[in-house]
């Protein structure tokens, strides 16, 4: 096991193949996925051969992944993964952040604690200038999760989207943390 980041309560970890079945327990959970794809359930071979491969990639600019596994540090159970990749492949100034975790991991604040820890390794490690989140503006949970990392909303926006889900009709929101900002004393 690879470990990228430790925090007192959770393990960030790289991915391997071998969690191809905690992947797909987490991509089939309507709940999970409601402001994702709306809650449809995701195959074995999408998660094998899109979701996996895009979890694997290495980014030149860091020479390490950009999505990672999250563990509970003390029992090793499965919550999800956090995402903090370059938008751009061979510079890391600007990086997404986000998060996927299975509803057991909920409301017990490992979403903000993963969030603030890659945060902080962005700005102090990784010559990160800038994070940024998307959600769709329903996502009050995803939202809050956010705010209490650090980030401020931008905008608000509306997409195309392929296929319309419930609340889409709202639109989608960008937040953001510069380094500026992260670096000001609270």
């Amino acid at each position: 096991m690879s470990t990228f980041l430790e925090t007192d309560r959770l393990i960030l970890r790289a991915f391997t193949a071998a969690d191809t079945d905690h992947l797909l327990a987490l991509d089939n959970d309507p709940e999970v996925m409601r402001f994702i794809n709306g809650g449809r359930p995701t195959s074995r071979e999408a998660i094998e051969t899109r979701t996996l491969p895009r979890l694997l990639h290495d980014y030149p600019c860091w020479q390490t992944r950009g999505y990672w596994a999250a563990q509970e540090k003390t029992t090793g159970t499965f919550l999800g993964w956090f995402e903090f990749r370059p938008l751009q492949e061979h510079s890391p100034a600007v990086v997404e952040l986000g998060y996927r975790l299975n509803q057991a991991a909920w409301g017990r604040g490992y979403a903000t604690e993963g969030s603030r820890a890659l945060i902080r390794k962005g700005f102090t490690d990784q010559k990160v200038e800038r994070v940024t989140a998307n959600t769709m503006a329903v996502n009050t949970r995803s939202r809050r999760v956010m705010e209490k990392s650090g980030l401020s909303l931008v905008r608000t926006f509306t997409e195309d989207w392929p296929e319309a889900i419930e609340g889409s009709e709202h639109g989608e929101v960008e937040y953001e943390l510069t380094r500026a900002e992260w670096e000001k004393p609270r």
